[in-house]
C-alpha cells in the first residue's frame, strides 16, 4: 500500500482548530474508508506516552526557552518514531493537532528563540520531512483572547498577552507564505458551519 498522508491542524490559541478537528476527521475518516484506509488523530505535545509527560511538564512548569524547544522537539522525535513514521508506512492517514510550525510560532515568533536555532533541531529531528498538509486557523488574538476566557483554566501559553499572540499568528502567517504549496489557510473568525464549508473544501482537494 502507498505511503499514507500526514495532516496537522495549526493556530494559535482560541482559534478554534481543535474544536474542529474532530468533525474534520470524521468526514474523512468516512472518505478513506471507501479506500480501505485508516486515521491516526494524535497531537502535539504528546502523542506517545513520554510525550504526553513532556506535555504536562511543557504547558505547566516555568523553564529556560532553550529547554522549553529542547523537550518539544524531543518529544516530537518519540511521536515521529512511534506513532507518525510506522502510521504512514502502513498506508494510514495521520492528523495531528500541532506539530513543527507550532515551535516556529510559539518559542520563536512568540517567546523570541533565533529562528536558525529551531531550523538546526528540525533538521536534526525531522530531517527534510513535513506534513504534507497544515491547516491554519487564523484569527486576530483579541478574538482569541475571548474565546479562551470562555474555555477551562489557562496554561502557561493560554495566559499569554496579546502581543505575544500577534507574535505567534504573525509566525505563523510567515510559514504559510513560505510554503504556500503545504498550507490551507482558514478564516477562523467565522461562524462554525461557514468554518466547516471552509474545511469542506479542503476535503475536497484531498
Amino acid at each position: 500500500m502507498a505511503r499514507g498522508t500526514f495532516i496537522t491542524f495549526e493556530g494559535i490559541d482560541g482559534a478554534g482548530k481543535t474544536t474542529h478537528l474532530t468533525w474534520f476527521c470524521e468526514r474523512l475518516e468516512a472518505k478513506l474508508a471507501q479506500a480501505g484506509r485508516q486515521i491516526v488523530v494524535t497531537r502535539e505535545p504528546g502523542g506517545t506516552p513520554l510525550g504526553e509527560t513532556l506535555r504536562e511538564i511543557v504547558l505547566n512548569q516555568p523553564m529556560d526557552l532553550e529547554t522549553e524547544a529542547l523537550l518539544m522537539f524531543a518529544g516530537r522525535r518519540e511521536h515521529l518514531a512511534r506513532v507518525i513514521e510506522p502510521a504512514l508506512a502502513r498506508g494510514d492517514w495521520v492528523v495531528s493537532d500541532r506539530f513543527t510550525d507550532a515551535t516556529f510560532a510559539y518559542q520563536g515568533g512568540g517567546r523570541g528563540l533565533p529562528r536558525d536555532k529551531l531550523e538546526t533541531l528540525e533538521r536534526w529531528v525531522q530531517g527534510g520531512f513535513q506534513p504534507d498538509l497544515t491547516v491554519l486557523f487564523d484569527v486576530a488574538p483579541d478574538v482569541a483572547s475571548g474565546r479562551r476566557g470562555a474555555a477551562r483554566a489557562p496554561d502557561k501559553f493560554e495566559s499569554e498577552s496579546d502581543a505575544f499572540f500577534s507574535r505567534v499568528r504573525a509566525e505563523y502567517l510567515r510559514r504559510a507564505e513560505e510554503a504556500p504549496h503545504r498550507f490551507a489557510i482558514v478564516d477562523a473568525t467565522k461562524t462554525i458551519p461557514a468554518i466547516r464549508r471552509q474545511l469542506d473544501d479542503v476535503l475536497a482537494q484531498l
